[in-house]
């Protein structure tokens, strides 16, 4: 498999998929496996005065990013840095962890996309982020785009989780991320099975990838994936892209309307709702609307971009009361 050739299926897999050596000959992993001053001397062409926020945690967290000891905050610091100044401390082998989140290549790092691409996906316009750092660990957490996540530099260890998992991972707030996604609270590096028993279920249904690099991992959208660098120098090259229209929003905001106004209901209530949510969402289809005539079906006709503002701006409204 090569990075001009992607299969269909693959990109329409409800599973992980893991493709080994499909980025092998991109620049950008041909300089990190002749070492890593090479990878980072690569990389500084593409903007080594560019100033990025990092994260930055002491040593003593084992560089597993996440909360505090009483949950008010976080065991790392923000900080910004130019590109250049963190691949020299990354080179010097610094003891703190050391974590440039999803920093968008294009907007950042001019040119660095064109020779390091995935032309398969052009038909769906992904969004290119790098992540660059030292060894660290990122908490399981679900994405709502689908994703092909690219090693280009030492390895990293994937630990993923199908969307069915979610009681028995132990999710977080959803109010306060790290990133601004809910992330499991189990340390899947090494799991406390006796703080957190239902985890030992959702072990069974996990599906665990060490990549080179080189390698990639088809990622389906809302599976929970934790993610391990296992070297001094790790970097990883990830394309992001929805499946549906770009006038829809993002489900988590339903799902924050419905604590706001369905979970406390009295359980009866809530039932009723349910069918209802059954009805007009989970089990809707042509049927659904087709006693009302096709010019007064308003929301309930199929969505559309204007329609979609409308209903935007409805909520609004509503939401001011």
């Amino acid at each position: 498999m090569s990075a001009e050739a992607i299969p269909a299926d693959v990109l329409q897999s409800t599973q992980p998929v893991l493709m080994r050596g499909l980025v092998g000959r991109w620049p950008l992993v041909q300089a990190a496996q002749r070492s890593d001053a090479d990878f980072c001397d690569y990389l500084r062409g593409f903007g080594a005065d560019t100033r990025l926020a990092l994260w930055r945690g002491a040593p003593e967290i084992g560089g597993r990013f996440f909360y505090n000891a009483d949950f008010t905050g976080f065991n790392f610091r923000h900080e910004t840095h130019t590109f250049g100044a963190l691949l020299d401390e990354l080179l010097a082998g610094t003891p703190d962890a050391l974590y440039l989140g999803s920093t968008g290549i294009d907007h950042c790092f001019p040119g660095l996309r064109p020779p390091n691409d995935l032309p398969a996906l052009a038909p769906f316009n992904p969004h290119a982020s790098i992540w660059l750092g030292n060894r660290m660990q990122v908490a399981a957490h679900f994405d709502l785009p689908d994703n092909i996540a690219c090693v280009v530099a030492g390895r990293r260890r994937f630990t993923l989780f199908p969307p069915d998992q979610v009681a028995n991972i132990y999710i977080g707030p959803l109010d306060l991320t790290p990133a601004g996604q809910p992330i499991s609270l189990v340390d899947h590096a090494r799991p406390d099975l006796v703080r957190f028993p239902r985890y030992a279920q959702a072990l069974e249904h996990a599906q665990t990838f060490e990549l080179l690099p080189g390698d990639a991992l088809f990622i389906p959208s809302q599976w929970w994936h934790g993610v391990e660098s296992l070297e001094p120098i790790s970097a990883l090259v990830n394309f992001w892209w929805r499946q549906s229209p770009a006038f829809m929003d993002e489900p988590i905001n339903t799902l924050l309307m419905a604590l706001l106004s369905l979970r406390d209901l009295p359980p009866a209530q809530r039932d009723t709702w349910r069918a209802l949510f059954n009805h007009y969402v989970f089990d809707a289809d042509e049927q659904t609307a087709a006693h009302i005539p096709p010019a007064a079906r308003g929301i309930l006709a199929p969505m559309t971009d204007n329609s979609a503002r409308q209903l935007r701006s409805m909520l609004q409204n509503r939401l001011k009361r």
